[in-house]
């Protein structure tokens, strides 16, 4: 969404904890059983141990997040700390991550509805949830975040109704359920592995935590750590006590046979139909908020990609409510895309999900160090420890391989997912190159076959337009070396043949050895057109939006270095600015 005209409508923590915490908080429905299947009885360690890395997590978001509160999440930190290219592999991840949340959650919300509607057809309902919030996403975020504060409220009141009855349960018929279940033989290779095979299962529950990163420029001031810390409150406290409260009321035996519907089974047990009713109506609900988190997620990468020229500039078109509508309609086909193609194979889907999310947190833990290790000055409101970063990544790491112990086969169908993806982005990231290419082998070709490349794709417009796109790096009177790796990255990263360095500075500051310097920039890349601009004044905000407005020049085309302790601004001010030393 675009964060220039929804400025009046920026979120509060209940709304911005509801869009995300709707997906990650529906994982209370399956991840469970999903973690009581591999670990048994020892399940409700396996989760508290996810919610010790999900703590570790939440000081990694905010550090980043706090440095760079821009929309993009892991590709936001890797852009600013790494190439683009690998910013771009984290962005594909993620948009696979979300097609997969998004198809899963309605998918299963329809399995649940079909409980009580039983001639529901499955795929054309999924389709019609799709539909549905992907016009909510394009009538405002506002509005949909309106939605999601009720499904949120309702489905924290109905798994708190369902632990009270549950504890209730116990109470008046004492624990001899949950003592037979604890006696009961591990079936995993030992408590050990048991735990280890729990713990990579139940990583799943703790997908969705990586979305408010994605929005952080729709939310107001102060609201985005919060986020992260309610998330962390409702899966660290409802997922291990829906466990142990599952192996006190009901026997290991139909614990296994209940999976897909284990909380309307315990609310069954515990309270009778009414309370089964409940928690069936909530998964809907639930299950249908986390699309929408999907879809405002997505719609804020995007926008991002798309600024950057990684995705086609077609998709910065939007409506009167500010809503890049072709971004979110976009979306929705590729939902119902993968729908079709897997047939709703939830195997399948899972794969995508589990797999993604899992890189997705992977690469943020190491976007972390780089920013502790590239931009050390840059000013952040909390800092994580290396300790705790690397000991993240380890248990990111670790449970990314138990899922392939536990899955092989979805691990394939991921890598059949990503590749296409990550081609794409190749393609679009190198497409000068490409059109270069193409003219080059034209003149090998009959003139008629020429005639007609050049008349339907004008390959020679194509690429004056790729590289007319104009850059902007805002000099602080750096020498020669440190020059030189901007036009490194410049020639590295983006398609463009022209480049203006700018040095804002009092009027008697003598700049001699600076335009030297930049002669022989301009010497040593003869293909890059170099200007040099000198501008009276005081670098900051106000010159940025003038010469971002008066060149017709995006802030996110222009460039800094890392800013130090003393800059007297944050870089959340200075409109998307790039850090590129």
């Amino acid at each position: 969404m675009s964060t220039k005209n929804i400025t009046l409508h920026k979120l509060n923590e209940l709304q911005a904890t509801a869009i995300c915490g709707n997906d990650i908080s529906s994982s209370c429905l399956y991840v469970s059983a999903l973690t009581i299947g591999y670990a048994g009885q020892y399940a409700w360690i396996s989760l508290l141990m996810v919610a010790f890395v999900l703590f570790l997590f939440r000081k990694i978001y905010g550090e980043v997040v706090g440095a760079l509160p821009l929309n993009g999440g892991a590709y936001n930190v890797l852009l600013n700390t790494a190439s683009k290219r690998t910013a771009s592999f984290a962005a594909c991840l993620t948009i696979l991550s979300y097609m997969a949340t998004a198809v899963i959650s309605a998918y299963e919300a329809m399995f649940y509805f079909h409980d009580i509607v039983h001639d529901l057809p499955l795929i054309p309902a999924t389709v019609m949830i799709l539909l549905i919030f992907m016009m909510l996403t394009i009538i405002g975020i506002g509005e949909s975040a309106f939605v999601a504060v009720i499904i949120f409220i309702t489905h924290v009141a109905s798994l708190s109704l369902l632990v009270l009855m549950g504890c209730w349960f116990v109470f008046h018929n004492g624990t001899e359920v949950f003592t037979a279940n604890w006696h009961l033989p591990v079936t995993s290779g030992g408590i050990i592995n048991a735990l280890f095979l729990g713990f990579s299962a139940a990583m799943l529950g703790i997908s969705g935590f990586e979305s408010s990163a994605n929005f952080v420029e729709e939310q107001k001031q102060g609201v985005f750590p919060k986020t992260l810390r309610n998330m962390w409150r409702v899966v660290s406290f409802f997922n291990p006590a829906i466990a142990l409260l599952a192996l006190a009321v009901l026997p290991m035996g139909e614990i296994s046979s209940h999976q897909e519907s284990l909380l309307s089974v315990m609310g069954q047990r515990a309270g009778g139909n009414w309370l089964s009713y409940i928690i069936s109506i909530d998964a809907v609900l639930v299950l249908s908020g986390a699309v929408l988190t999907s879809y405002v997620g997505v719609t804020g990468l995007a926008e991002r990609l798309t600024l950057d020229r990684i995705l086609p500039n077609f998709f910065l078109a939007q409506n009167r409510r500010g809503v890049n509508y072709r971004i979110v309609i976009g979306f929705f086909l590729l939902c119902i895309s993968i729908l079709l193609v897997t047939g709703g194979d939830l195997g399948n889907l899972a794969g995508v999900y589990t797999f993604s999310f899992l890189m997705v947190m992977a690469l943020f833990g190491l976007g972390n160090l780089l920013l502790k290790v590239k931009r050390e000055k840059l000013p952040r409101p909390e800092r994580a420890s290396v300790l705790s970063v690397v000991l993240a990544i380890g248990f990111i790491v670790a449970a990314f391989l138990g899922n392939m112990e536990l899955n092989l086969p979805s691990f394939y169908v991921f890598i059949k997912y990503l590749i296409p993806a990550v081609l794409f982005i190749l393609i679009m990231l190198n497409r000068a190159r490409i059109i270069r290419w193409l003219i080059y082998a034209t003149n090998y070709l009959g003139k008629p076959l020429k005639q007609l490349i050049v008349s339907v794709i004008r390959p020679y417009r194509v690429l004056v337009n790729i590289n007319a796109q104009e850059l902007v790096f805002f000099t602080r009177g750096d020498n020669v070396a440190i020059l030189n790796r901007v036009m490194i990255y410049v020639e590295d990263n983006e398609a463009t043949k022209r480049l203006k360095i700018v040095h804002v500075a009092n009027a008697s500051s003598n700049n001699d050895h600076l335009k030297k310097d930049i002669e022989v920039l301009d010497r040593a890349y003869p293909d890059i057109d170099i200007d040099f601009v000198e501008i009276e004044g005081q670098f900051g905000p106000e010159i940025i939006d003038r010469l971002s407005q008066q060149w017709n020049i995006p802030k996110n085309f222009m460039f800094i270095g890392s800013p130090s302790n003393k800059f007297p601004y944050h870089v959340s001010e200075l409109g998307g600015v790039r850090l590129i030393m």
